[in-house]
C-alpha cells in the first residue's frame, strides 16, 4: 500500500491506500471540503520527487507527500 502524508499546516493524519495513480487518490478526497482547498494549491511528490501529472503510476511501496506552499525570506 502507498503511504500518503500531509506536510506543514495540513491537519490530516498519514494513512495507507491501495491506489494505481494520483487520480484515484484525488477521487478519495472528493468529499473532504477542507482538503479540497489544500489540493488546489499543494505540490505533490512521490518518493520525494515532485510530479505534475495525476496519471503518474503509484506503486505499493511509494510515499506520496502533499506539500503546501511556503513563504519566507
Amino acid at each position: 500500500m502507498a503511504k500518503i502524508e500531509f506536510l506543514g499546516p495540513i491537519s490530516k493524519d498519514s494513512f495507507e491506500a491501495e491506489i494505481q495513480n494520483l487520480n484515484e487518490l484525488k477521487a478519495m478526497f472528493k468529499d473532504d471540503e477542507t482538503l479540497q482547498e489544500w489540493l488546489s494549491i499543494c505540490a505533490v511528490a512521490i518518493n520525494d520527487q515532485l510530479v505534475s501529472s495525476l496519471d503518474v503510476a503509484v506503486g505499493p511501496n511509494d510515499k506520496i507527500s502533499l506539500l503546501p506552499p511556503v513563504c519566507g525570506g
